[in-house]
């Protein structure tokens, strides 16, 4: 499966001259990457949809235009003026001191494994989850630490606090609502996980404006708990991807930490100024977001229709399994024009909530599927 990344002849794993100079535990190893294919419909990437509106833009542009003639200065190393916006965004009676922002959420995670993780040191997971979570680790010199999943992929408090007292880890990484299988946590496995803990606890929120709940984010946890962090991004919910900017909230002095392993100038004054522009039109990208859950109960509704099992989601994005062979149902879609995610789980694949008519081509697509290939499929008796 394609990465986009093209590497040069001789680059991995055949004992070259720049190979053999790579950091040992890099050698061999794929950058991160999803498909890249130029069909009518692409539902791979968890991406948000929508373009940004007119008006949204509007505004995010005269934000910049207040920074252009300034460029010739550095930014506001410490970003401020956003972090006051993120923090005003989030409620909670949180303030500037307790946010942090960096290039999206990927560098948020980064540098927290930079001042908390290292060498001889160890991060848990609980994998399928974020994918880029063991890369950060190995980049930074962290072992990360896979320990699994129940057997239909949830995490229950038991679960986690005997996972913590078995590898006792300087740093635990808990998603909600959990890519790729879309459920969120309940916030007793939040507490257990923080009250077993010795470390920093990482709560990666990527995907919360999306919950069916909204009081499901750990943000009211926060108080008190000063090894608790929340990971958010403007990636999703804010149509933002191309942006790149992540943020977390925490207790100010693990904030203040991050700022020793925060490259000088990180954010530049567009990037500040464009987010800004973003979190002023919050109302208005809401509305884009119940659309967005609009279409993914659809899809969920539907495919259980067909027969196809489909958990609940509080993201972007849903699971399907009852596929007796992911690889051939996820080509079985494409040849359909609909670009969906193969995410290595036996029997299942990933679709990312689209617009009204990418969703009607997606459940189109798999009328095919299913007409072509029924053999392809394990269908469930439809509930009443």
């Amino acid at each position: 499966m394609s990465t986009g990344f093209t590497p040069v002849q001789g680059a991995a794993g055949d004992g070259s001259e720049i190979e053999n100079l790579l950091r040992e535990d890099l050698r061999g190893q794929s950058p991160y990457g999803a498909p890249q294919l130029d069909v009518p419909v692409q539902l791979n990437t968890n991406e948000n949809a929508f373009a940004i509106p007119h008006e949204v833009a509007a505004v995010i542009a005269e934000f910049i235009g207040r920074e252009l003639r300034g460029l010739n200065r550095y930014p506001d190393r410490d970003a401020v003026a956003l972090r006051t916006d993120l923090a005003d965004y989030l409620g909670h009676g949180l303030t500037a001191d307790h946010v942090w922002a960096a290039n999206g959420s990927n560098e948020i995670l980064q540098q927290l494994l930079q001042a908390f993780g290292g060498p001889g040191r160890t991060v848990l997971g609980f994998m399928p989850s974020y994918s880029m979570h063991p890369l950060l680790a190995r980049g930074t010199g962290t072992a990360f630490v896979d320990a699994g999943r129940e057997d239909d992929y949830t995490l229950s408090p038991a679960y986690v606090r005997d996972a913590i007292a078995e590898h006792d880890p300087d740093l635990v990484f808990l998603v909600s609502p959990n890519n790729p299988t879309g459920t969120a946590l309940e916030p007793d496995v939040i507490d257990a996980a923080y009250e077993a803990a010795r470390g920093i606890v990482v709560i990666d929120e990527a995907y919360a404006e999306f919950a069916r709940d909204p009081r499901s984010t750990a943000l009211g946890r926060l108080e008190g708990r000063k090894r608790l962090v929340v990971t958010r991004t403007l990636s999703k919910a804010f149509a933002f991807a191309g942006a790149r900017v992540g943020y977390l909230a925490a207790d100010p002095e693990l904030v203040e930490k991050l700022l020793l392993v925060r490259l000088p100038y990180h954010l530049s004054s567009i990037t500040q100024a464009a987010a800004r522009g973003a979190l002023a039109c919050a109302a208005q990208l809401q509305a884009e977001v119940d659309e967005l859950k609009h279409q993914r109960d659809r899809i969920v509704k539907n495919l259980r229709a067909k027969g196809l099992p489909v958990a609940d989601s509080d993201a972007n994005f849903v699971l399907v399994g009852g596929l007796r062979d992911a690889g051939a149902a996820w080509k079985l879609i494409l040849d359909q024009g609909v670009l969906i995610r193969d995410v290595g789980l036996p029997g299942r694949l990933r679709i990312t909530a689209g617009t009204e008519d990418e969703t009607t081509a997606l459940l189109d697509a798999f009328d095919q599927a299913l007409e072509q290939r029924p053999d392809m499929f394990d269908l469930q008796e439809q509930q009443p």
